[in-house]
């Protein structure tokens, strides 16, 4: 009864704190990580703990007692008998101790390869139909079975090695078992004690290795464990992203401007490889902001940053006059509505997805964001309409249909500056047209910055920055920057052939 609600608890704790810490840790941490190995982590390894603490942990312990228990019976039948018993002992340490060491590293490996494979399956499930249409099915099959070889290897010597404990400690007991035989016949020869004693020490002697190697026998159980627990405690142990300032400086969303500034900006994503630097950007309030520029000049990283999704190396970026590092990251967040290439949508209903931006919205609100975003329509033309459920991968509506979807959340959202990332990639001319004009609605009155390839979407911005190599190497209103000789002008030109 003790050991089913500790068990339970310790595992209810650490569940609770790996989530915790995930949810504290950079981004940084996952973008250098498959969602399969953290996945195994989380579900297999802990299982493994879970199941070890409710069986093995119980056994041990009702072994130790037995072992205490029979030791001391043991000492008051015969101290000299009792003494060879013991001796035996330490051999059988040793030797565990041996054994468990090699084949600790191969448990250890095994977990490893576990979550590798469980990345490798994740990416391959993830992308079946980019696998398919390249006709990678067999490089695919030939790196799982690559990586399931290395498991089996791994498992094979683990479970072997491991194994091999139980018979090794058996023979053991077996030969103090006889040494205690031949010392008791001599005694009983000198009359130093009575028959039933060295019958019942036998006895005693039998029971006394029976939870020896019954330990023995969990012994890779164990093993196993404390592999998966070394792979949890790496995810505890790393360091977390710094924590929000004691002195916290809090933006209502109600009284926020919208003016964002730059000062000496500088960020690197690995440190001897700078990315942006010394970067200076004054955007007013209300403004449209365009960031354009080739893929990988920093249009994203922009985003990120003034999200606080990764932490500057320099300077510092404020809104309305306050540092953003000294603000709750929550509060921070709060203040920006989003829309990005990549939709996620999570298993529910079409309304529970628009309204996830806000808590408990009314679905008037609801209703009249997916109509400013132009949803509303195919919405309607659903059968279940607005309580439609999305599947997990939301893949029984279109690409474009799922951008619609993220843009009527954002709208619903009401924040006072808006980030726009190729938000207009995945749909058609058509409705691009519609999505335009709702979001010129959306973006009166606040701040709005919009990352895009396709630069006929930002040509009424206010401010166009061109960034290349991490640097903003020109800014000003498009017809400034096609006015003069300029690698805006360039870029737009190339997009049409001109």
């Amino acid at each position: 009864y003790i050991m089913a609600g500790v068990s339970q608890r310790t595992v209810f704790t650490m569940r609770n704190e790996v989530k915790e810490k995930l949810d504290h840790l950079p981004l940084k941490y996952f973008d250098g990580r498959t969602h399969g190995d953290l996945l195994s982590r989380v579900t297999n390894d802990m299982d493994i703990i879970a199941n070890t603490l409710q069986q093995s942990l119980s056994q041990l312990i009702t072994s130790v007692v037995t072992l205490v228990g029979i030791l001391i019976m043991m000492l008051s039948i015969s101290t000299i008998m009792t003494l060879i018993a013991l001796v035996t002992l330490p051999l059988s340490a040793l030797l565990t101790v041996r054994i468990a060491r090699k084949s600790q590293f191969y448990f250890s490996k095994q977990q490893k390869t576990l979550g590798q494979v469980n990345g490798h399956v994740e990416e391959m499930l993830t992308g079946h139909k980019i696998v398919k249409a390249f006709g990678h099915e067999k490089k695919s099959i030939s790196k799982f079975n690559e990586l399931n070889e290395e498991l089996f290897d791994a498992g094979w010597k683990a479970q072997f090695l491991s194994g091999v404990i139980m018979p090794a400690l058996s023979l053991i007991s077996n030969i103090g078992y006889v040494l205690v035989c031949i010392a008791g016949g001599l005694l009983v020869v000198r009359r130093a004690i009575e028959l039933g004693d060295i019958q019942a020490f036998i006895q005693y002697m039998r029971q006394f290795t029976h939870p020896i190697i019954q330990t023995a026998n969990i012994a890779n159980i164990i093993q196993s464990t404390i592999a998966g627990a070394e792979r949890i405690f790496e995810i505890l142990d790393e360091d977390e992203q710094l924590p929000d300032d004691k002195d916290a400086k809090i933006l209502a969303r109600k009284n926020a401007k919208g003016e964002v500034s730059f000062e000496n900006v500088s960020f690197r994503y690995k440190e001897d490889v700078p990315l942006i630097d010394n970067m200076n950007i004054h955007v007013k309030p209300g403004q449209m902001v365009a960031i354009v520029g080739p893929t990988g000049a920093g249009n994203t990283t922009l985003v990120n940053l003034m999200l606080r999704f990764y932490e500057l190396s320099g300077g510092r970026i404020t809104i309305d006059g306050i540092d953003i590092a000294k603000m709750p990251r929550e509060t921070l967040r709060g203040l920006f509505g989003m829309v990005l290439q990549d939709t996620w949508l999570y298993k529910g209903t079409i309304m529970e997805n628009i309204g996830y931006s806000l808590d408990n919205p009314e679905p008037e609100k609801i209703i009249k964001a997916a109509r400013a975003a132009h949803a509303d329509h195919f919405i309607r033309s659903l059968p279940e309409g607005y309580n439609t459920i999305l599947n997990e991968e939301a893949s029984n509506i279109s690409q474009g249909q799922r951008q619609l979807l993220t843009i009527a959340r954002a709208i619903l959202a009401d924040p006072p500056i808006m980030i726009l990332d190729e938000a207009t990639s995945n749909v058609d001319t058509r409705t691009e047209l519609l999505i335009q004009k709702g979001m010129g609605e959306l973006m009166k009155g606040r701040t709005s910055f919009v990352a895009a390839h396709r630069l006929s979407t930002i040509k009424n911005a206010d401010l166009i920055l061109v960034m290349k190599d991490g640097r903003v190497i020109e800014q000003g209103a498009h017809d400034e920057l096609i006015s003069k000789k300029s690698f805006y002008k360039e870029l737009y030109y190339s997009q049409f052939g001109i």
